[in-house]
């Protein structure tokens, strides 16, 4: 489990690390711990702060769950795990950043929100398009790489 959490920390500072360049370098505006920050405040500094702490907090809750499959499956290692990554990527373009947070999310629009009527965020949209055309790619790549890196610690780890 050590080895899942090591790899959890390691995984979530490289997917950080690589959505945060992939917007600097202009390749997509997706900020995933503005998104889950401003769910709590709406104070744009607590709001990138707090997202963060629960950013890294979720990448270690995701590593325990990989880490629960391994052990269920028997195997880990780096291609399963980057199997995982991809899976993870596409199940939080699809349902999770799309679908549900929209719902629960107290400051993002909606089908049914009239823009004018509150200050919203912007929604993310199938795979996060509404973020830039290459927002898909570069969360896929982060995740992947996070996947392969819990992967990688847990085999190591034994």
């Amino acid at each position: 489990m050590w080895g899942a959490l090591a790899g959890g920390f390691v995984g979530t500072l490289v997917l950080t690390t690589v959505l945060r360049a992939g917007s600097e370098a202009g390749l997509t505006r997706m900020d995933l711990p503005f998104l889950l920050g401003t769910a709590f405040t709406g104070d744009r500094s607590r709001a990138k702060a707090l997202g963060y702490l629960l950013h890294f907090a979720a990448g270690l809750v995701f590593a325990l769950a990989y880490y629960a499959i391994f052990r269920a499956i028997g195997h880990s290692g780096w291609g399963l795990g980057a199997l995982f990554g991809l899976s993870h990527a596409l199940f939080s373009g699809t349902a999770l950043v799309n679908v549900l947070l929209p719902v629960v999310h107290p400051r993002m629009g909606g089908d049914m929100t009239a823009a004018p009527a509150v200050a919203l965020l912007e929604r993310p949209g199938f795979m996060m398009v509404n973020y830039g055309l290459r927002t898909p790619l570069v969360s896929i790549a982060a995740h992947v790489a996070y996947g392969a890196i819990v992967g990688g610690f847990v085999s190591l780890a034994g």
